[in-house]
């Protein structure tokens, strides 16, 4: 498995585990239930057949997660030590699990692997994953989940949860044209306040990536992160981000737009209080006055809280998350690519050189979009340092000797008083 696979699979291990690792103690009740959610829950997971994960796991990837500094790369997956061998069950072992389960339906796969060992009912053990996969195959893991709790909920301190949405906004001036505006805002939780609110020219993943990244800059960094399913939230990018953040990137289900009820009030507002009033003509007219009007939005009382946003904000410093000074890195994209055997990494039609050691091996760059004179190179979880262009007339003069050690041959310089075809100045 490459590089850029273990990542995929690091960051969908995140967000499997982000309920139990953000900081927010779970009552026991409530995390019993997590874990029964998501052991039951159909997963598709990165590079893998399997569509379940046990409890055991579960607690194995928090376990890695907390012990490894709360870094991604504490996931990553280890190579399988039994790579290649089989594992197999015989046809007495899988009656016998196929006659548990249908005994007792309601019980857990650990009671049922207890009883095997208690009863010594075979001589070689089978694990619980082996198990697991063994019940999925034959649709014996189907489980009955607990009613939907639909009371309303408010989080307990700042920067416990944010919720982000986006609003369409009137059609303005943009770069000289007519065009559609959209609302692109973050609100937290628990105080109410509108931590970054921007109307922008497009609703696409590069206009979210820009908000959200001056939404952390401004208040910092949140534990859990609410969004919906549209596809500027479900990019690997945004979910690379979180988890690298140590933040719990959780999407609203499908039809179900309960738990998004605070920001869509905000904007229920903005359409009433706001828009009304805006007499501009241009995007820049309208963030202009917007910026205004949510500044005093901000700092007046909130109906359901009876505070002030900002002041409630305030009153929780002590529990928020700074953003790291390098956090304009972590939003950096990340690609692969396979260095030459002439050492060119190519980016978006852009040529580089890279490091000799590295012919032929599968590296990742990461880049702002647009800025391709700071490529950082990575390769096995080490950076490489930027990436310098290639420059070709000094390339095309290059000799190689018997060490393929290169040997740059220079030309009799022009005389700076002669003409450059040779003739008289």
């Amino acid at each position: 498995m490459d590089e850029r696979q273990k990542i995929d699979v690091a960051v969908f291990r995140y967000g499997v585990i982000q309920d139990f690792v953000t900081g927010i103690e779970l009552e026991y009740g409530k995390q019993e239930q997590l874990f029964q959610e998501k052991c039951a829950r159909k997963w598709t997971i990165p590079f893998s057949n399997k569509t379940s994960i046990s409890r055991s796991t579960l607690k194995r990837w928090v376990e890695l997660y907390r012990t490894g500094g709360k870094k991604l790369e504490s996931l990553y997956p280890n190579d399988r030590e039994d790579k290649g061998k089989p594992r197999v069950l015989d046809n007495d072992v899988c009656m016998t699990l196929l006659r548990l389960r249908r005994e007792q339906p309601e019980v857990s796969i650990t009671f049922i692997r207890e009883r095997i060992v208690k009863e010594r009912l075979f001589s070689v053990i089978p694990s619980i994953s082996t198990m697991y996969r063994f019940y999925h195959q034959h649709d014996l893991m189907q489980k009955r989940m607990p009613a939907e709790d639909r009371r309303r909920f408010e989080a307990e301190h700042p920067n416990d949860l944010w919720q982000s949405d986006v609003m369409h906004g009137p059609r303005v001036e943009i770069k000289g044209r007519q065009g559609k505006s959209y609302l692109i805002a973050f609100i937290d939780d628990h105080s109410r306040l509108i931590v970054y609110a921007f109307f922008y020219a497009s609703e696409n993943t590069k206009a979210f990536m820009h908000a959200f990244e001056q939404a952390l800059l401004r208040r910092g960094l949140p534990r859990k992160f609410y969004v919906d399913n549209g596809s500027a939230y479900k990019s690997t990018h945004l979910m690379h981000i979180t988890a690298s953040l140590a933040i719990a990137l959780i999407h609203a289900r499908p039809y179900k737009p309960q738990g998004k009820g605070k920001i869509e009030r905000f904007f229920k507002t903005v359409r009433s209080q706001f828009l009304p009033g805006f007499t501009g003509n241009t995007i820049e007219d309208l963030n202009k006055s917007f910026a205004a009007w949510l500044e005093t939005y901000n700092n007046r009382k909130h109906s359901a809280t009876g505070q002030k946003p900002l002041q409630r904000f305030a009153d929780g410093m002590e529990c928020i998350r700074q953003a790291p000074a390098d956090l304009r890195d972590f939003f950096r994209k990340r690609v692969q690519r396979k260095i030459t055997k002439d050492r060119i990494i190519m980016l978006d039609n852009h040529l580089y050189e890279g490091p000799v050691e590295l012919i032929g091996k599968k590296v990742d760059l990461l880049f702002h979009e647009g800025e391709y004179d700071q490529v950082e190179l990575k390769y096995a979880q080490k950076s490489y340092g930027t990436l310098k262009p290639v420059n070709v007339h000094v390339n095309c003069r290059i000799k190689r000797d018997k060490n393929s050690k290169p040997v740059i041959e220079v030309d009799n310089p022009i005389a700076q008083t002669g003409g450059v075809w040779g003739g008289r100045s």
